[in-house]
Order: structure tokens, then sequence, then C-alpha cells
């Protein structure tokens, strides 16, 4: 199975500016995601996609290959990943290379591992999934049989529709979290379905500590856990 790596990393970053090329321990947050898809043994080549000539450069220097610039509209702020994603793939087949699979990995997830990028490439191809994503417990409390919603009156109700809570913690079913570190998806269902989900979805439990860096808060996060491991 080819599977293409996509990592995807814009510019103009409001939340922490500059953050795909900042410094976290030492190096640009990119080379986390570059050397982590570099080193992982099932996919078959690794891409960055970005409107911004910086970060190219510094994908470059990563090992990554930036056979092409996004275009702007695809740049901007609100712009959802899936057509970003869509956009690569087809520029790549234009030229001539075409994969079974694609992993989007996104540099705000600086701390995956590569054996967690394989994990998630052999439990598609094995399970015959449309896609798969990393994904982490949901804590009890979290769970969605103890979640209420307040409805237009004020009145909680349970967001699974039950009349009564599950009572006891042990009774309640496994749930899950996407974790953000890896997508892994068919060719066809992200190219012919226009989906990175399709309909058989499966879920690969992530077991290390991770950070999705989204604000100031979450780089210090960040920067805190490789204190730990120092």
């Amino acid at each position: 199975m080819r599977v293409l790596g996509v990592v995807t990393a814009r510019g103009g970053s409001k939340g922490i500016p500059g953050k795909n090329v900042r410094l976290l321990g030492g190096k640009p947050l990119l080379a986390w995601t570059a050397e982590a898809a570099l080193a992982a043994r099932r996919l078959s080549r690794v891409v960055l996609t970005t409107d911004d000539e910086r970060i190219a450069e510094v994908g470059r220097e990563c090992g990554l290959e930036v056979p092409f610039l996004r275009p702007v509209d695809l740049a901007r702020d609100d712009t959802p990943t899936l057509p970003v994603i869509r956009h690569a793939v087809a520029e790549l087949e234009r030229a001539g290379d075409r994969f079974d699979g694609v992993c989007l990995l996104q540099p705000t997830s600086p701390f995956r591992r590569p054996e967690d990028i394989d994990g998630c490439i052999g439990l598609l191809e094995s399970a015959g999934l449309d896609a798969v994503v990393s994904v982490l417990p949901v804590p009890p409390e979290h769970n969605p049989h103890w979640v209420y919603f307040r409805d237009g009156e004020g009145l909680l109700g349970l967001a699974m529709g039950e009349e009564q809570p599950i009572p006891r913690r042990q009774e309640l079913p496994a749930a899950f979290h996407r974790e953000g570190s890896v997508y892994v998806t068919r060719r066809d269902v992200l190219m012919e379905g226009n989906s990175l989900y399709g309909r058989r979805l499966g879920g690969y439990m992530i077991e290390t500590r991770n950070v999705n860096l989204d604000t100031p808060a979450d780089w210090d996060r960040a920067e805190g856990l490789l204190a730990e491991v120092r």
C-alpha cells in the first residue's frame, strides 16, 4: 500500500504568530513533524503544502519535499483542511504520482511517534477501513452518557437521550476523542468521496503524551513536557 504523507503548514498564524518556524526545544516546530514522518516506514513519500516561501525553505532544510506552493485561496484563516489535502493529491497525480492512501500530519502536534504513523496505516490496511484517526480515551466524567445539554427552558437533558444516567462508572461504554496527530484516509474516500473519514472509521490509541499547539499556553505546556524528559 503506497501512502502519501502530507504536512500542512500555512503562513499567517494568528494564535501563535510564526509558529511553524518558531523554535521548540531548539528546532523549528515543523522539524518535529518532519522527523517523525521521514522515520515512518509506511510512508512512501512526504510532501509539505504551504503558501509561505519561508516555511517552504525550512521544510526543505528538514528533508521535506515542496513540489508546489499552495494557492492563496487555500491558505486563509477559515480554509478547511480537506480541500488543502485534496489539492496536494491532485497536484501530485497531475505529475504522475498516485497513492492508495493519504496521511495528514499537522505540525501543531509535534510529539507524535513514527510508530504511531505506521500503526494507523497498518490498522487501515488490515481492517479494511476507509480511514483511521489517532484517539485518546475520554475520562469517565466527560463520557457522553454523563454529559448534559441545556435546552431552551434551561433544563438539563442527557446528551445520549436517556432518561436517567448510567449509575456506575464501571458500566460506562468506552468513549474516545480525536487526538489530532495522525489522520490516514484511503485515496478514493478522499478524492471521490470528498471526506477525510468515510463511513468505516477506525481509531488508533495513542499512548504517548502530546499537545495540540493553538495558543501561547499550549506552547508553554509543550516546553514543559520537553523539560520533563531532559
